[in-house]
């Protein structure tokens, strides 16, 4: 039997109980294999997870359209069919480019979802700033922490509710937010300024911030998509 060295027996240990990869790693697994994946959120056994469900880090930008039903009744529903499809394009294209993703449209608004508040924040300012107030307006509110994830789609916490409060107390052409740093916030991003609302089921909030797009910020035409047969990849 062969002899193993100290350094020798302390690798095999550690490859045993999963600290170090063995030398079958790269190999395709086979019938009687068994994980050796390093534990992280989402791979724990299912005795771990069976009597929790553990709270996530998200961010939420909701954002609507300014007076989209008095809209309807002066231009009929065609105009407001096109203003509204126009609002959700812009939204697509945004999203897709910031890396974030349309949780749920909400008829005249939409709830958007990111996993870090910078893009979140970024997308919101420039949607806003694109669509301009032509024919409406649109308003938004930001937030960011805690939440449970309900039925895969659903999220139950107080920044999704905060986000929400936010936009319906927003002005046309506002973004709301609570409590950003200026590290937090990209570098294209300014704080107009700063207003004490109340929202309903939370309460009076004081030095609400007022985000924008900085006024010397240039808004190119985005461009378009490529076409799968022009060599890239479809999504």
């Amino acid at each position: 039997m062969r002899q193993l060295t100290k350094p020798q027996r302390r690798i095999d240990a550690a490859i045993r109980i999963g600290r170090l990869p063995s030398r079958d790693d790269d190999a395709t697994a086979t019938g009687g294999a068994i994980g050796t994946a390093p534990t992280s959120r989402g791979l724990e056994e299912p005795r771990h997870v069976a009597e929790a469900i553990e709270p996530v880090e998200r961010a939420f930008a909701f954002l609507d359209l300014c007076g989209f039903t008095a809209f309807i009744a002066t231009h009929g529903e065609h105009a407001a069919v096109d203003t509204l499809s126009r609002f959700r394009t812009l939204t697509r294209e945004l999203t897709v480019r910031r890396g974030v993703r349309v949780g749920k449209w909400l008829g005249d608004g939409v709830m958007i979802i990111g996993v870090d508040i910078g893009p979140t924040i970024a997308t919101a300012a420039e949607l806003i700033a694109r669509y301009d107030g032509r024919p409406l307006a649109l308003r938004g509110g930001v937030a960011h922490g805690k939440v449970l994830i309900i039925d895969g789609d659903d999220y139950i916490g107080r920044p999704a509710n905060l986000a929400a409060r936010l936009c319906q107390t927003a002005r046309p052409g506002e973004l709301l937010a609570v409590g950003y740093h200026a590290s937090v916030l990209p570098t294209w991003i300014t704080v107009h300024g700063t207003r004490s609302v109340t929202l309903r089921g939370i309460g009076r909030l004081s030095r609400v911030q007022q985000l924008g797009v900085a006024a010397d910020v240039e808004l190119p035409m985005l461009a378009a998509p490529a076409s799968p047969s022009g060599g890239q990849p479809s999504a």
